[in-house]
């Protein structure tokens, strides 16, 4: 089953706030089975609403829409759709209801949040359990469109709770399944050459997506068909032959960020980890934080940007920061052991560089970064020499620590 998602408000097209209901819908949609064909932002304007709606209607089954319930007068949502439809507002006494027991002792009732009661006469209304604007559920030849607020946890929990169940219960699913590969040591271009002759060999039902990000490509695998077990089976026969080409150069097949994988390593090993870090300014030391349960592991981070801070805090020695700069494989070393003294630690990363946009001179450029990990006496390094501009420059630095620590620790 086909399904699009419609998007409106002026804030999303102007970058004032960031949609992260489409990603989180098509991620949830596409679990139980629903192709997400198209994803559309439109401004908070009758005629871009109705457009909108009118496109998808024609080419979905399904048409899921957030945004524009809200009791202000560019919330226009609601009143557009009852156009489309031919429909008019009615006053519902059980959303009124709804929208008193959410406001009590909180806000207290006026014409706008009363005027929320007022829903589409002829669609099916769901009571929005979590907030004051209601699920308007309509269909029409056949099609189904389903309007939502635009608050994403109201959108999660009647996505959830409401919405996914009864889109479920209405159509019969296909099975689909997946299993996504994180692999190393690959640029995207050569890892597809690598893996020409198998993925010309996969069967028909099974579709491959490669999805690059920095020092990791992420190939997922999908199937599609009436019988999950066995297109989990054949799912599972192309991941074995993965392994049989990539070897040790796949990192996870459970699509787990790269600070889990490491986050689960150090538990298994038994081992602490701490972080020096210059350029990335605490950007490693915040990803390892991110995840639940990181305490068992993590000690703490020392972010000397300052090379004064890098004597002081972490004994880098001033001759090695004279002789040799503060992007520099001797400097990096040096602050790695540094970080593993002063936090008592079994093993640690550290990082320097240039992250520009400026700062660059012609034999260290923007972009350079040395990378160390070490692991009590053994220490990896690195450089990281391609400038991408200064957010993919921290970015590609903090997975090449990680990626190194792992290497190590391996």
């Amino acid at each position: 089953m086909f399904v699009e998602i419609i998007t409106v408000g002026d804030e999303l097209l102007i970058g004032q706030v960031v949609d992260t209901n489409s990603a989180w819908m098509g991620k949830a949609l596409n679990n139980v089975g629903f192709e997400v064909i198209r994803v559309t932002s439109v401004r908070d304007r009758e005629d871009e609403i109705t457009g909108a709606v009118d496109s998808a209607m024609k080419r979905a089954d399904v048409v899921l829409m957030t945004g524009g319930l809200g009791p202000t007068k560019d919330d226009i949502t609601k009143h557009t759709l009852c156009k489309y439809f031919g429909t008019e507002l009615v006053f519902s006494e059980e959303v009124f209801e709804n929208i008193k027991r959410i406001l009590a002792n909180r806000i207290t009732l006026n014409p706008l949040n009363q005027a929320q009661a007022l829903v589409p006469k002829d669609c099916t209304v769901i009571n929005n359990k979590v907030g004051t604007a209601s699920v308007s559920w309509f269909e029409k030849d056949g099609k189904i469109l389903v309007s939502m607020p635009g608050v994403p946890q109201e959108m999660k929990f009647n996505m959830t709770e409401e919405v996914i169940p009864r889109l479920c219960a209405r159509f019969e699913m296909k099975a689909i399944v997946h299993k996504t590969y994180s692999v190393k040591n690959y640029p995207e271009s050569a890892l597809a050459i690598a893996l020409t002759d198998w993925e010309n060999n996969l069967p028909e039902s099974i579709k491959l997506a490669y999805l690059p990000k920095s020092g990791i490509v992420r190939l997922r695998l999908t199937g599609r068909g009436d019988n999950e077990e066995e297109i989990r089976a054949v799912v599972l026969a192309e991941g074995t032959k993965l392994y049989d080409i990539l070897g040790e150069n796949i990192l996870d097949e459970n699509d787990s960020p790269l600070e889990e994988i490491i986050g689960e390593m150090l538990k298994d090993k038994n081992l602490t980890f701490a972080t020096a870090e210059s350029c990335t300014g605490g950007n490693i030391a915040a990803k390892i934080t991110s995840v639940p349960g990181c305490s068992a592991y993590f000690k703490g981070s020392i972010v000397a940007y300052a090379n004064e801070v890098k004597h002081e805090l972490l004994k880098v020695s001033n001759e090695t920061l004279e002789k040799f700069g503060a992007v520099s494989e001797e400097v990096v070393k040096e602050m790695v052991i540094g970080a593993m003294n002063a936090l008592k630690t079994d093993c640690a990363v550290a990082v320097s560089g240039v992250a520009g946009p400026d700062g660059g001179t012609e034999e260290k450029p923007v972009g350079t970064v040395w990378i160390a990990a070490a692991h009590g006496k053994t220490i990896l390094t690195s450089k990281q020499v391609v400038d991408f501009g200064r957010d993919l420059n921290v970015e590609r630095a903090t997975n090449n620590a990680l990626l190194l620590l792992q290497k190590l620790l391996k």
